[in-house]
């Protein structure tokens, strides 16, 4: 059976007291002692700003962009020779397998920069490698692609090749 003290009202609370601050700033002295620290605090955000402003600024996309271009230029030409195997090839396995190590590196690599979605090279081989692989996903290694994916395909590779070497 339940206490029946635990069903009375309890007693009115007391309102908490306001907290006084220690870190406070005197405006007739401002020792380093005495600066508050959301002062303390706002001198040290202007001045890296103003250390991040005034150095010098090196362009990390340009190495990045000479290498998405000779790593893009890879998986095109690897596309197209996988693409040309004879269906009677008995390396086409592995050169699929291959194929698809190299795409999904190349979507996992490139997929996350923000500044590569707005270039139409990237959208058209994203475009291609997700058409060849889920082909190979769905059909196996060994299934040839048809005559119209296939001819889609090389044209967005070619598509993609071109806008890469004008910088796009």
């Amino acid at each position: 059976m339940a206490s029946p003290t635990l069903f009375t009202p309890a007693a009115a609370r007391k309102p908490l007291q306001p907290v006084k601050s220690k870190l406070t700033s005197n405006p007739t002295t401002t020792t380093p002692d005495t600066l508050s620290l959301p002062t303390r605090r706002r001198d040290l955000m202007s001045l890296s700003a103003c250390f991040l402003l005034l150095s010098p600024v090196k362009y990390v996309l340009a190495a990045s962009d000479e290498e998405y271009v000779k790593e893009t230029a890879e998986t095109i030409e690897k596309v197209r020779t996988t693409l040309n195997l004879d269906k009677n090839d008995p390396n086409i396995s592995a050169a699929v397998s291959d194929l698809r190590d190299i795409s999904n590196g190349w979507v996992a690599k490139y997929r996350k920069e923000k500044t590569l979605l707005s270039r139409s090279s990237f959208r058209e081989m994203y475009s291609a490698l997700n058409a060849v692989s889920g082909h190979y996903i769905s059909f196996g290694p060994t299934a040839p692609l048809p005559a119209k994916r296939k001819q889609r395909i090389l044209e967005e590779m070619d598509t993609a090749e071109k806008a890469l070497s004008r910088g796009r």
